[in-house]
């Protein structure tokens, strides 16, 4: 993947808050601290792990599948198609959408 470096900065960034949550909730679970709120942070982790995933997948389809569709032969275009598929069937069990 060859990915814009100002999408690229913004994906690491996301990347570090995601971690950071994950720390926190390490610390909670550690801390004994409520469930509730623990799950709350969980569900944060959760819909900031879907946004990278979608704007992963958003550069994935506006590069590599634009430039397959633009320069590749009929088997690269089928390949780049059922990647597609296979994206978007594990991406629909875990995106949570």
């Amino acid at each position: 993947m060859s990915m814009e470096a100002a999408n690229k900065k913004k994906l690491l960034a996301r990347m570090r808050r995601a971690e950071g949550q994950i720390s926190a909730v390490r610390r909670m679970i550690d801390g004994d601290s409520g469930c509730v709120d623990t799950l709350i942070q969980i569900a944060a982790i959760q819909g900031a792990l879907a946004k990278i995933g979608e704007l992963v997948l958003s550069d994935h389809i506006e590069s590599c599948v634009a430039d397959a569709f633009q320069h590749g032969d009929d088997d690269h275009r089928r390949q780049t198609i059922d990647e597609l598929m296979d994206v978007f069937a594990r991406y629909g069990r875990i995106g949570g959408r």
